[in-house]
């Protein structure tokens, strides 16, 4: 791997993990501060500081980054909530069965 295929991220002790750039892009949060236009230094060095994120706490987002890397494709997408606006009030029993089933 090339450098430019790295990413390093630092904690608050100053502990440093060099990880896969592709894991790093699983966080939104990551990957909006090392593709933001500009010359920001994250974005021109490849490295992120963490002030607040203690070294273990860390190590814990990376191993998720290349969980989630690997296996969250397997998982099904939780589907959005959907807001009725029916009276239940009104409705009998059997309504209210075929309301919960039906989409």
């Amino acid at each position: 791997m090339t450098k430019e295929d790295m990413v390093k991220l630092i904690s608050a002790e100053g502990f440093e993990f060099v990880i896969d750039k592709k894991a790093a892009m699983v966080s939104q949060t990551i990957r909006n501060m090392l593709t933001s236009p500009g010359s920001f230094a994250e974005t021109e060095h490849g490295e992120v500081t963490f002030p607040e994120i203690s070294t273990t706490v860390l190590e814990k987002i990376c191993r998720y980054f290349y969980w989630s890397l690997q296996y969250a494709r397997f998982f099904l997408v939780i589907p959005t909530i959907i807001y009725c606006t029916v009276d239940f009030k009104e409705k009998s029993s059997e309504q209210l069965l075929f309301l919960s089933c039906s989409d």
